[in-house]
């Protein structure tokens, strides 16, 4: 049975959504008899928003999205948090800079 997967391409400047390519692969194509038929993947580029379509008969493995998992074999998930204590003392000392700059401009 084919795979679907998401190539996500470099943003332009002129891009308002983030730019893709649709990755098809494992793709058994039906035997046509007699004159080739249009391929069934014309036109859905542009239905769906995709720089390109790509069909592969054989597996293509992006490694962006591969999916990290631990040994008991599910998904590993990351939980990060800001440092705000450091960000609270960098918007205290902008806060007195600010309060100083006023004082001798007042003065």
């Amino acid at each position: 049975m084919a795979r679907l997967q998401i190539l996500e391409l470099p943003e332009g400047a002129g891009d308002d959504r983030p730019p893709f390519a649709l990755v098809i692969d494992q793709y058994e194509p039906p035997p046509y008899p007699g004159e080739p038929e249009p391929s069934p993947f014309d036109g859905i580029a542009e239905k769906i928003g995709a720089r390109a379509i790509l069909v592969f008969e054989e597996t293509i493995d992006i490694p962006a999205n591969e999916i990290p998992v631990d040994p008991g074999g599910y998904p590993i998930k990351v939980h990060v948090e800001g440092e705000f204590e450091k960000f609270r003392e960098q918007v205290q000392a902008e806060v007195a800079k600010a309060q100083a700059e006023l004082k001798g401009t007042l003065r």
